[in-house]
């Protein structure tokens, strides 16, 4: 099989089953499978890959251990095609996205398509910001015409080949820590981080006063970036001043609880 699109699920079936469906519709799937990895445990989500899956949805309930970057390791683990394009299950993708994907062993993103449909953000930044190594760089209404090597990129929708995929740290757990330090792995290890204008690429995100269905901790991200800048062999200082003295304190103290 050629390309797994796959997409990591938390409690939330209304937005997997639009962006499941949106793929079955509107994209050419031809030797593509879907793959949602099940990181909550919903049988209702189970039920309708079952039931209206038609071969062509592939349904992984994994949830010895919850976290976004834990479950997209899985997404790779589980996947079947040579390449597989990993998006959050609340992303839409643009009309001809799936054609530009190709084998590759860098890893490769598009840029993002705010909700207006007519401006992008091609990349992110390397700037701490809301307890993350990375905000959008800034808002464009034109497309470079070709792909472009850039710092990093939100996590929602990315591809590799399933056998280059370098993976995130097996001790990661909730939300957080993905962006910035999977980049920089890439880079250690003499690959390019590109954002290809092919792949474009929508995503829902919550209004501020809706609570996601996954529990966001400011301890966590802490976590996991401490986890992966000891990893990489990155200085922590600049992240330490971010978020403070006692969230760094109680943060290193995890690290070693599952």
């Amino acid at each position: 099989m050629r390309l797994t699109v796959g997409m990591a699920s938390y409690d939330n079936y209304a937005e997997t089953w639009f962006t499941v469906q949106a793929l079955r519709m509107f994209h050419d799937l031809s030797d593509c499978e879907i793959l949602i990895v099940d990181n909550f445990g919903s049988d209702v989500l189970h039920e309708y890959v079952k039931k209206q899956g038609a071969g062509v949805v592939r349904y992984e309930r994994r949830t010895e251990r919850q976290g976004t970057a834990w479950a997209k390791n899985r997404v790779f683990e589980h996947a079947k095609g040579a390449i597989v394009l990993c998006i959050d299950s609340h992303v839409l993708l643009k009309r001809g996205a799936i054609e530009s994907i190709h084998e590759t062993e860098d890893l490769i993103h598009g840029p993002l398509i705010y909700t207006d449909c007519k401006t992008y953000s091609t990349a992110m930044l390397p700037v701490w910001r809301g307890h993350m190594w990375g905000i959008w760089a800034d808002v464009v209404k034109k497309l470079p015409d070709n792909p472009v090597d850039i710092w990093g990129m939100g996590m929602g929708c990315f591809y590799t080949c399933k056998n280059s995929w370098l993976g995130y740290n097996e001790k990661f757990k909730g939300f957080g820590g993905e962006e910035g330090y999977i980049h920089e792995k890439y880079r250690q290890a003499g690959r390019r981080v590109i954002s290809d204008p092919r792949l474009a690429w929508q995503h829902f995100f919550r209004p501020n006063n809706t609570n996601p269905p996954f529990k966001l901790s400011i301890y966590d991200k802490a976590r996991n970036y401490l986890i992966g800048f000891k990893e990489l062999g990155l200085d922590p200082q600049e992240m330490a001043e971010h978020f403070g003295k006692d969230v760094m304190r109680k943060a290193r103290s995890y690290i070693g609880t599952v």
